[in-house]
């Protein structure tokens, strides 16, 4: 023990939980520790039953033992990582099994987010050893245990991984699956499709093949279908026979059946044009900070709803899985986002970085290539990819995710001028975040409808792919009010809204498929001179309660979602438990 301990809920940030100053900003080693008594029948030493230890994700790097045995150890903040704790746990009914985990938040030039320490070394101004945590990115650098940290068993021979894809033409979808055994080469799979009745719609045996489904519920978009988020249930079988005894693992995978492809102007689901009205948002609220919290989620997901948004990037980082989820189950359109946020010195270019970011990318295609909900991936956010090291940096990283997943588009989102970009060669759709009259020409709304025009041509003429204006937006603090409209007030923010949504309104008929605000909901920050308890970009308060602007956006939305003929929503409740 090397200070103080408190309690500390999980999962939660552990920033904001306490009233010391010193644990807010604190970096460095954190240690959590927690006994429980395991289910007397899980510890039999039988060999036929593995129990596990997974963390739903802890920022940034982890180190885990089980009664003082060290049994993980996992770089990066966002994704799962689990550990079989069967050798360590079996054998001691009755015993508590005492889980510790170290976590540090310090970033460097080569993590992901990169970010370094620096030391302030004129002692006229800083006490000893004082220093600072630089980061090149605009969100609060939350830490601690994020989701949720489970204990469950699977027979030593089990199901590890499925991967599902899906094609459809006319009244026919073919769902191919591969099935992934571990600890055994005598098994059988069997594989049931059912829908959402609960009907055995096909069947399928061993461990890789198709199923063919005759008049499928395809997985729609919100506002794009009466019926979105259609999913059936693969429930995958398997049977071993382990030193005589007959061993069963069981997994139902949800399974959405949709396609997705990119032309030079459009983004078709299913064949169908579709336009993303969405938004940028972030896991982050008082209190928890970055921690999975249920009625939390489930309020972001109605007010998405009310907003009329069919889509979200995971900006800048995978969200929870339980988030992931709910985007399945409601039709939300996803690009998914790894923490490649704040790239912006060479160093961060270099080989050892570049290995940690393709080790990123395949945890995180592991974890969401199933998802329907999901139709791009996005590598990086705002690099600075004007760099000479960008194009190989960013080459290999997508031609990786493409190898891991060749089912869907890839992107990353750019800030740099067009005709510096090393990247953007390599990306299927281009993503651009501009705030013209904010960050440039402050306070010039005059001027937005002409560079953006410009920001459009400029990047369709040069790579004739289509494009998402990925961020735009500006703060307001809620309660300010000017007319006519100065900078933070809320007719400012919907004024600068208006002026680009006249331009988009243009360029949705070309080549322009989307267009996602910055932010959801305003965001806690570094502090400085230019945030005020953290970004005010949100249309929503931290608090979740509507700005002006989300009145302009909800209309624009359900505008656009009755534009391209979709079907009125569904004005019954219905309520589910989650």
């Amino acid at each position: 023990q090397t200070g103080p301990v408190i309690d500390m809920p999980v999962p939660a940030s552990f920033n904001d939980i306490t009233q010391d100053p010193n644990l807010e900003n604190y970096i460095g080693w954190v240690w959590y520790e927690k006994e429980v008594l395991l289910p007397r029948h899980w510890l039999q030493d039988d060999l036929s039953t593995r129990v596990v230890l997974r963390f739903g994700s802890a920022h940034y790097y982890s180190i885990v033992w089980v009664n003082g045995v060290q049994v993980a150890e996992h770089e990066g903040g966002h994704l799962p990582f689990e550990a079989d704790i069967s050798s360590i746990v079996q054998g001691s009914p009755g015993i508590p099994c005492r889980i510790t985990v170290a976590i540090n938040n310090t970033l460097t030039p080569y993590t992901l987010p990169p970010g370094s320490i620096q030391f302030m070394n004129d002692a006229s101004k800083y006490p000893k050893n004082y220093f600072v945590q630089n980061i090149k990115f605009d969100f609060f650098n939350y830490a601690g245990i994020h989701r949720p940290v489970v204990l469950y068993t699977t027979p030593s021979v089990y199901i590890d991984d499925i991967t599902v894809t899906t094609t459809s033409s006319e009244n026919i979808a073919m769902v191919q699956y591969q099935v992934s055994v571990v600890s055994s080469a005598l098994y059988s799979l069997s594989l049931s499709l059912r829908d959402q009745e609960g009907k055995v719609v096909a069947t399928g045996e061993g461990s890789a093949g198709e199923l063919k489904v005759l008049d499928p519920n395809l997985w729609w978009p919100y506002l794009m279908h009466e019926n979105p988020g259609y999913r059936y249930s693969l429930e995958v079988k398997l049977q071993a026979q382990v030193n005589g005894a007959q061993l069963e693992d069981v997994y139902t995978l949800p399974v959405g059946i949709r396609t997705v492809h990119v032309t030079s102007t459009q983004f078709l689901i299913n064949g169908k044009p579709f336009y993303f009205h969405g938004v940028n948002k972030h896991e982050d609220a008082d209190i928890r900070g970055k921690g999975l919290d249920w009625p939390l989620v489930v309020k972001d997901f109605n007010l998405l709803r009310w907003l009329g948004a069919n889509s979200f990037r995971t900006s800048h980082y995978p969200y929870a899985e339980e988030i992931m989820d709910l985007c399945d189950a409601y039709g939300i359109v996803v690009i998914d986002e790894c923490p490649g946020v704040g790239i912006k010195t060479a160093e961060s270019f270099g080989n050892k970085s570049l290995q940690h970011h393709l080790a990123v990318m395949e945890e995180l295609v592991r974890r969401d290539k199933n998802r329907p909900s999901v139709v791009m991936w996005s590598v990086a956010n705002e690099p600075a990819s004007q760099l000479p090291p960008a194009a190989h940096y960013f080459k290999t990283v997508i031609a990786h995710t493409k190898a891991l997943d060749p089912s869907r588009p890839v992107t990353f989102v750019t800030d740099v001028n067009y005709a510096l970009d090393h990247g953007a060669p390599y990306v299927d759709v281009i993503c651009v975040n501009s705030y013209f009259s904010w960050y440039h020409d402050a306070g010039h709304l005059e001027v937005i409808p002409l560079q953006l025009m410009t920001q459009f041509e400029n990047w369709y003429k040069t790579y004739q792919k289509p494009i998402i204006q990925s961020e735009y937006g500006a703060d307001s603090v809620p309660g300010l009010h000017s007319d006519p409209p100065l900078m933070f007030s809320e007719e400012y923010q919907k004024a600068l809204l208006r002026e680009y949504h006249s331009v988009f309104d243009k360029k949705r008929k070309e080549y322009v498929i989307g267009e996602l605000i910055w932010n959801f909901a305003d965001f806690m920050t570094n502090q400085g001179t230019t945030r005020v308890l953290g970004n005010k970009k949100g249309i929503f308060t931290r608090q979740r309660q509507p700005k002006s602007a989300a009145f302009v956006l909800k209309e624009r939305y359900w505008k656009i979602a009755n534009e391209s003929s979709c079907l009125p929503p569904i004005t019954k409740s219905h309520i589910h438990f989650l």
